[in-house]
């Protein structure tokens, strides 16, 4: 969702990669939400951080639990910022209540991603530089 808001918000010619620790592929859920806001993620697919390119990182954001321990550390990449997110994914209950929980990620995810296309030097979360 992170990547879809980022390659919709951030100025031409800016540089979206994502990746994981642990890819698992994309969440039908995570489809399903990020078309009601208009982002198609079908043609997006879930990698590993030693897919993306060798080049130089000016900013590397983690989300979810685990994801700030166990990022490598990428190359060029002086700040990192670490958004908390919970994991849309592990929520417990039925239908309507999980796919609440995706929409509630991908509503704070769109918020931040947006903060952080307004002022990438600050953007908001817990920054590790």
């Amino acid at each position: 969702m992170a990547e879809g808001f980022a390659r919709r918000l951030a100025p031409e010619g800016t540089a979206v990669f994502s990746a994981g620790t642990a890819p698992v592929g994309i969440h039908p859920l995570a489809l399903r939400v990020m078309a009601e806001s208009g982002i198609d993620l079908s043609g997006q697919r879930s990698k590993r951080v030693d897919e993306l390119p060798s080049s130089e990182f000016d900013l590397v954001v983690t989300l979810c639990g685990s994801a700030r321990e166990t990022c490598p550390v990428l190359p060029g990449a002086p700040r990192r910022v670490h958004w908390p997110l919970p994991d849309p994914a592990s929520a417990k209950g039925g239908p309507e209540e999980v796919l609440g929980a995706f929409r509630s990620v991908r509503d704070e995810i769109r918020s931040r991603v947006a903060e952080l296309m307004r002022d990438p030097e600050h953007p908001e979360g817990v920054a590790d530089a």
